[in-house]
């Protein structure tokens, strides 16, 4: 047991000088996400502002074209930091802000579950509901559509818009904040070392 305790031990002190991989993978897989999340904020602007206020069918956010324009900054300008390694702690804080209230204000009524999944120990009635949503949509595209071109890119699949998504960037972005961007992998420790 000791020489396998050794063994280990040599390995992780050998790959220690890779430890900035995982940060800078954070990073990249993160960033085009909320690129494209500001991205698509931003090219419909008055539509989200819209969302972002309307206490009906919206958010009811106050002022909802100053929290868009804040969503938009913090999605654009912060993906492309993460993307740098720049300012990577101060950049996870209100993308971090942005997927709480993503998580409690858009998805919470929803569960957990992104997409629907009945058989999942995780599904709500929602989710158990959407079994035979889906079966009847796709034996009505089986019928009139052309079925294998329109799944032949992958199956149907009903969203359920849960927290998930949300909460996992979440966690994704906190440990950021208490990693960094990465040793040898982002401008933040490149600038730390001069």
């Amino acid at each position: 047991m000791q020489s396998l305790t050794h063994l280990w031990q040599r390995f992780y002190a050998a790959t220690t000088s890779l430890e900035g991989l995982a940060p800078l993978a954070i990073r990249l897989y993160l960033a085009p996400i909320f690129i494209q999340a500001g991205w698509n904020k931003f090219n419909h602007f008055s539509d989200t502002a819209a969302w972002f206020g309307n206490p009906d069918w919206g958010l009811g956010l106050p002022m909802p074209e100053l929290m868009a324009a804040l969503a938009v900054g913090a999605e654009l300008v912060g993906g492309v930091l993460l993307i740098l390694g720049l300012l990577t702690r101060l950049t996870t804080l209100p993308l971090m802000v942005t997927m709480l209230v993503a998580a409690f204000a858009v998805h919470w009524k929803n569960g957990w579950l992104a997409i629907a999944d009945p058989s999942s120990w995780l599904a709500n009635e929602q989710v158990i509901d959407s079994a035979e949503k889906l079966s009847r949509a796709k034996g009505i595209l089986q019928e009139h559509g052309n079925y294998e071109w329109l799944t032949s890119s992958g199956n149907f699949v009903i969203l359920n818009n849960g927290i998930e998504f949300a909460v996992t960037y979440f966690v994704m972005l906190l440990a950021l904040y208490f990693l960094g961007g990465g040793r040898y992998t982002s401008l933040d420790d490149y600038l730390s070392r001069k």
